[in-house]
């Protein structure tokens, strides 16, 4: 009797969600070196470090603004919110498709981030500009990822869960060592990402580590699949 041809899931197709999201934690990387030292001592990816910065900067502390940061946060939070209303809408259905509009959001995002970069350094509400499409576009991705689940990768923007797990859990702390290796890719891809974006910005210009982050995004849109 002829044997039934399994049906491939076409979830799997594309590449794995760990390695996704771990270049998207490179990506944040990028991001944070542009606003951290292009756009005035303010992050629009790692939202931990914008509230301290706000203490920072209401208590008066010199080179920190409180219309940027809250500005920033103002955004982060409006694209999670808008990310959480598209997670519900479309949950349930196919994460492959769900994960690359999102990526592809995003790209369009930064490459309109840096379009405005390169072509109106200048202008007066630039900053702002700025801010705002990379802010939002953090806080989408990560209300999307967070809805992923893929463990130890729930947020794309921050490290100190992700350093607390990989030595709490190592060997010479409680033993169950899980997970350690995607730990150490997303610390090494947030490290690369902070250098080779202040390496862009300090001797070239803050568009260029926009372009090159809203490249990785777009790649991924088109490369993921919906399987960790």
């Amino acid at each position: 009797m002829p044997t039934a041809t399994p049906t491939r899931d076409p979830e799997a197709r594309g590449v794995r969600l760990v390695a996704v999201l771990v270049t998207l934690t490179m990506v944040s990387g990028l991001i944070d070196a542009v606003s951290f030292l292009g756009l005035g001592h303010v992050f629009t990816a790692n939202m931990t470090g914008n509230v301290v910065i706000l203490g920072f900067a209401a208590a008066g502390a010199p080179g920190f603004s409180v219309p940027h940061t809250a500005a920033s946060l103002a955004c982060f939070l409006l694209g999670a919110l808008v990310g959480g209303r598209v997670s519900a809408r479309f949950w349930g259905r196919s994460r492959r498709t769900w994960t690359r509009a999102t990526l592809a959001v995003e790209a369009a995002l930064v490459a309109s981030a840096a379009g405005v970069a390169l072509t109106r350094p200048d202008g007066a509400a630039t900053t702002y500009v700025l801010i705002a499409l990379t802010a939002f576009a953090m806080g989408l991705r990560n209300a999307n990822v967070r809805k992923l689940g893929v463990p130890d990768l729930t947020a794309t923007t921050v490290l100190t869960t992700t350093l607390t797990g990989l030595v709490a859990e190592s060997r010479f702390g409680d033993g169950t060592a899980r997970h350690s290796t995607r730990r150490v890719a997303a610390v090494v891809a947030m490290l690369a990402g902070a250098n080779l974006g202040a390496w862009l910005v300090l001797h070239h210009h803050l568009g260029i580590p926009l372009l090159v982050a809203a490249a990785a995004s777009g790649l991924l849109a088109v490369i993921a699949s919906g399987r960790e």
